[in-house]
């Protein structure tokens, strides 16, 4: 299955259907691209996936649309394994991996400058989520050969609304001193460190905070006014 078949999963088509407003349209031509959900000058894209992989797609849409980019974040999965054997059940088993709010990050790395701009919003969609999975050794190496092939919505949990880049620092409710590296992010995150230099990340490259030197080897910033 190649990535735009999962991309059109149950997943994205759940999701889709849950952000359709009456009277909306659905799968919309616009200039070369396809709108996932149309109403009026608001686009809605669902993206299960990399946001690298439409980020011309939306760099284009948010200069004339209002657009609000929609990706779930699987708060818990319950891996599905199809059967090998043709009289055999497929077994079931809840994912050890929860993921929260900070996740958004591992995504918006790709164009965290668009949360600049006037016309996007981007919506995170705490899920439960099914990851089915069937045996195909000789196509993946990883998961000792078991790859997915469908996401399936069970439940949303929760739902929150970044309208600009500053919005990001509700994933930082933590206190912070004037100047800070991401050591004290990441205590203010409650999130490993990993998650605070792409916070860090995100917010230098959007123009939220600037580099003001250095605390040892550490980089050291500071929020712009």
């Amino acid at each position: 299955m190649s990535i735009g078949t999962l991309n059109e999963g149950p997943l994205h088509e759940s999701l889709k259907t849950l952000y359709t407003p009456a009277n909306a349209e659905q799968e919309v031509p616009i200039d070369g691209f396809v709108a996932d959900v149309k109403l009026g000058q608001q686009v809605i894209e669902i993206q299960t996936t990399s946001f690298g992989a439409i980020r011309r797609k939306l760099e284009h849409l948010v200069e004339s649309y209002s657009v609000v980019l929609v990706h779930p974040i699987a708060a818990q999965r319950t891996i599905v394994k199809l059967p090998v054997e043709q009289d055999a059940q497929a077994t079931r088993r809840r994912s050890p991996k929860k993921r929260n709010l900070v996740n958004i990050l591992d995504e918006l790395v790709s164009i965290p400058q668009l949360l600049q701009h006037p016309n996007f919003e981007l919506e995170a969609v705490l899920t439960e989520e099914e990851e089915i999975l069937e045996y195909a050794p000789g196509k993946v190496r990883r998961r000792k050969g078991w790859r997915v092939v469908q996401r399936r919505l069970v439940e949303v949990r929760e739902q929150h609304r970044f309208r600009c880049i500053e919005d990001l620092w509700a994933l930082a409710p933590g206190e912070l001193g004037e100047t800070f590296g991401t050591a004290e992010l990441a205590l203010a995150m409650q999130a490993p460190r990993s998650m605070a230099q792409k916070f860090a990340y995100c917010m230098r490259e959007a123009g939220s905070i600037s580099l003001c030197g250095k605390q040892g080897n550490a980089l050291q910033y500071e929020r712009v006014v």
